[in-house]
């Protein structure tokens, strides 16, 4: 497990990450994938609530809880089943220990000291090659129906998604410019006839008049 990261779901603002693998100075391979993390957890309204993303040799695993997102940086032969464990434990103990405070942070890494807890799950998940980890695996939920997709897939989506809102704002826009013209438009239409009408009666009442008198 590369990097673990745990985020708010409304905005994508980080609260807590592995001391390694973090994006604040760690090791510089990862950088490209924290940014990717970070672009994620910007997708994640609408989003299913447990996904897996692959990325070049890497996977991210996520799962929504409530409102915060638990995601991990794998490799690829990392089982599934041990991944997704991992991240519901941390994510329950998150909001167990936080879930009063989430909402009123403003400081991305708020709950650095998280970390710890963060620690002693990768020790317990990440060898799979222990007994305890075979007997774990049984309790786990099926994996197989959790969706898998591309980074890219996810990243041009929201990007197609937003193309998509722009065009339908525009749209609307267009369409209240055509209504309220329309309307401006009778509003003339109305007082060109009323004043065409007043403007015959006056012919008539000056003709009626002159032939009166």
């Amino acid at each position: 497990m590369e990097l673990t990261l745990i985020a708010r779901v409304r905005d994508g603002l980080i609260l807590a990450t592995s001391i390694e693998g973090n994006d604040r100075g760690g090791d510089a391979s990862m950088v490209k994938y924290s940014n990717q993390a970070k672009m994620l957890f910007k997708k994640l309204n609408g989003a299913p609530a447990q996904q897996t993303v692959e990325s070049g040799p890497y996977v991210f695993h996520y799962v929504i809880i409530q409102n915060v997102c638990a995601l991990v940086l794998c490799d690829r032969n990392f089982p599934r089943k041990a991944a997704f464990q991992y991240l519901n434990d941390i994510g329950q103990e998150f909001l167990n220990t936080y879930s009063t405070k989430v909402d009123q942070v403003v400081r991305p890494y708020h709950f650095l000291d998280f970390d710890k807890y963060i620690q002693q799950a990768k020790q317990r998940y990440g060898d799979t090659n222990k007994y305890t980890m075979n007997a774990v695996s049984n309790e786990l939920q099926d994996v197989t129906r959790i969706m898998v997709t591309n980074i890219e897939d996810v990243i041009h989506r929201g990007e197609a998604l937003n193309i998509l809102e722009n065009r339908a704002s525009e749209l609307s826009g267009m369409s209240k410019k055509y209504r309220d013209d329309a309307k401006a438009l009778n509003r003339r239409s109305t007082i060109f006839k009323v004043a065409a009408s007043i403007g015959i009666l006056g012919v008539l009442f000056l003709m009626a008049r002159f032939i009166i008198f």
